[in-house]
């Protein structure tokens, strides 16, 4: 299975957090949500302190549905020793539900 990188900002993939979350000191894991939750690969700040990026680690086909917006982020947390603060020990994707598209409006004939 081959893994490459992708680099999203922190603040895309944090949301409402970003401004509460510490920095990512080592390797986060990453897993799918769904019947069986997956381990898929690891997320982490490599870039640097001051890229304000995160990079994953997963699979291409995961990387390319998450790059495409086909997921979304919800987090396993831990009070950090700041107060207010947060760590973030898991990171968990959650595929969004498929876009219904809407059924035409038909008018009535009269």
């Amino acid at each position: 299975m081959a893994f490459s990188p992708l680099s999203l900002s922190r603040k895309h993939v944090l949301g409402e957090l970003y401004a509460k979350c510490d920095e990512f000191t080592e390797e986060v894991p990453v897993f799918i949500l769904g019947d069986e939750n997956e381990l898929i690969g690891h997320v982490d700040q490599c870039l640097g302190h001051y890229a304000d990026a995160l990079t994953f680690h997963i699979p291409d086909d995961v990387c390319k549905r998450l790059s495409a917006g086909q997921y979304t982020y919800e987090f396993d947390l831990d009070r950090s020793a700041i107060k207010g603060r947060v760590i973030v020990r898991t990171v968990f994707l959650k595929p969004r539900k498929p876009y219904e598209k809407p059924l035409p409006n038909r008018r009535s004939s009269e």
